[in-house]
């Protein structure tokens, strides 16, 4: 069956806390939905604020292929003939092939709320949809409240659904506002109504009870083909329900048709575009586009998705343009080190004690809290020293570190480093912007004569975290640095209770790393981190 998908993440979706987005944002992620199948892209609330206003003044020179723009607002007003009601003519201005109005179905509403009587609530709203049909739209009608409505006073719930069809409306979506209807009740209510009203029914759900997406799915089975939610889950105060969710479950496990098997395979990256663009971290694991979505660790766990991915995964990851991850750690098995080399053809590179010892490594590391989850250079750094044990580019004889402040001028930082290279002993001193950068120029200096092109290589990220917060400051300390050759970014990590020497650390093994990847030239081991880099 066909299921309308009407995306409100432009406006719904900006009420979540932490949400904003810019006119040009939003024109941007309108095109991205577009692309991705969305029937209907809810832009906003024209008459509510000039943001809105000017992003469809602009949207009139989208080229938008599949979707119908849609405008958001209410009935009129009660004290307003609806030809002349401010909203409503925002509305019509605005242009668009379809709008979306809500009004209100629990009488609680329009006593409390709007202070008017139950036949005046059922005038606002057929009066409205009238109108806005009068001017050739589309008319959504979002039944705001449904479900509590309907637990209050059925009757007059169904009322105000029949004066919005009666008036002409396209489509009567039942909106569970507060979010706290569970699952079983809001199935019965979708059902009563399909058997009581004829044409399309739809479902807009909240997550307050952690139930929107369940839902939105219960709402499909029970009759509604219509179905509206944001992308990501945003939304007011616990979210929408998730259409990457949404869509994913419809298409892949109920069978229905929504945006098309071809266009699902973009879901995760629509999802992460839209992500970044709204400047939030996407969450890890938010199912099915998350980066943890099909990532194994338990090595039980790999063993068996080396047999088959089936074991431990629901659906196959490209079917919603995901992957498959292997992450290692101290519950790593032989199986998680034997998956990443037999990915890129490296198995036979290293044998099974060569395996073993790598493995070992990795878990000592992180039971000395490393986590190389998050430190794909250093993942890569062990392979490359396991596959090669024989090069070796420097030994470090010892460095020194001095910061001096004087009353209250900026403080001074000093460096100095010795190493053993090839060439023999080479020592540095250097200033810098506190000691991590005066070891780095340190370091460098040590370094360039030999390997020139080590110039390249430059910190563009630098974390800390403290690992046993009630050591206080003789806490172990975790530095994760993210660097960059101009071509790829990687990060390396370091531990120790000297926060200084936790960072010496993760940088003598970035450079350590980028001298291996110059000298040595070997594709086929940088293919075998490629997915571990991708995953971070």
């Amino acid at each position: 069956m066909k299921i309308s998908v009407f995306d409100t993440t432009l406006r719904d979706g900006t009420q979540g806390e932490a949400v904003s987005l810019t006119v040009a944002d939003k024109l941007v992620i309108a095109q991205k939905l577009d692309e991705l199948g969305i029937d209907y892209i809810e832009g906003g609330w024209p008459g509510s604020n000039p943001k809105d206003k000017e992003f469809f003044a602009r949207a009139r020179d989208l080229r938008l292929k599949h979707a119908r723009l849609t405008a958001f607002g209410s009935t009129r007003f009660a004290r307003n003939p609806v030809d002349r009601d401010p909203n409503v003519r925002h509305l019509i201005e605005a242009a668009t092939p379809a709008v979306a109005i809500f009004g209100k179905t629990w009488d609680l509403h329009v006593h409390r709320a709007l202070g008017i009587t139950e036949e005046e609530n059922l005038k606002l709203i057929s009066e409205t949809v009238a109108y806005l049909k009068a001017h050739g739209k589309e008319v959504i009608y979002d039944a705001e409240h449904f479900f509590d409505g309907h637990r209050a006073n059925p009757a007059y719930a169904f009322q105000t659904l029949q004066a919005a069809q009666d008036a002409g409306a396209d489509v009567l979506c039942l909106c569970d506002t507060n979010g706290g209807t569970l699952t079983g009740m809001l199935g019965e209510i979708v059902a009563e109504v399909r058997q009581r009203f004829a044409g399309v029914i739809g479902i807009h759900t909240h997550n307050d009870s952690g139930c929107a997406v369940a839902n939105t799915l219960a709402a499909v089975e029970a009759g509604a083909t219509h179905v509206q939610g944001c992308m990501n889950g945003y939304g007011e105060r616990c979210g929408n329900a998730n259409l990457c969710s949404v869509l994913a479950n419809l298409e892949l496990k109920l069978g229905h048709e929504t945006i098309g098997p071809e266009r699902l395979q973009n879901l995760t990256s629509v999802a992460r575009f839209i992500a970044e663009l709204a400047n939030l971290p996407l969450r890890n694991d938010q199912p099915y586009v998350g980066h943890s979505a099909f990532a194994h660790k338990g090595g039980v766990h790999v063993a068996a998705v080396l047999k088959d991915s089936a074991t431990y995964e629901h659906i196959k990851p490209e079917l919603v343009g995901n992957r498959q991850r292997v992450l290692l750690s101290d519950l790593s098995g032989r199986g998680n080190i034997l998956y990443k080399l037999k990915q890129h053809g490296l198995a036979d590179r290293l044998g099974e004690d060569a395996r073993r010892e790598l493995l070992e490594r990795i878990k000592h590391m992180e039971y000395q809290g490393y986590e190389l989850e998050a430190a794909e250079g250093t993942f890569e750094l062990l392979v490359r020293e396991t596959i090669h044990p024989g090069v070796h580019f420097f030994d470090v004889i010892g460095f020194e570190v001095t910061t001096r402040m004087t009353g209250d001028k900026e403080s001074q930082t000093t460096a100095s480093v010795t190493l053993k290279a090839q060439d023999g002993v080479h020592s540095a001193s250097a200033s810098g912007h506190g000691p991590v950068h005066a070891l780095d120029v340190c370091l460098r200096q040590c370094l360039s004569k030999l390997y020139p092109t080590i110039a390249n290589v430059r910190l563009t990220d630098y974390k800390v975290r403290v690992l046993d917060t009630k050591k206080g400051t003789a806490a172990k300390v975790r530095v994760l640095v993210e660097w960059t050759d101009h071509k790829r970014s990687w990060t390396t990590v370091g531990v120790s209770e000297n926060v200084i020497e936790a960072s010496w650390r993760a940088l003598v093994d970035a450079l350590r790393l980028e001298l291996m990847r110059l000298t040595e030239q070997d594709d086929s081991v940088e293919k075998a981190v490629e997915d571990y880099c991708w995953g971070v």
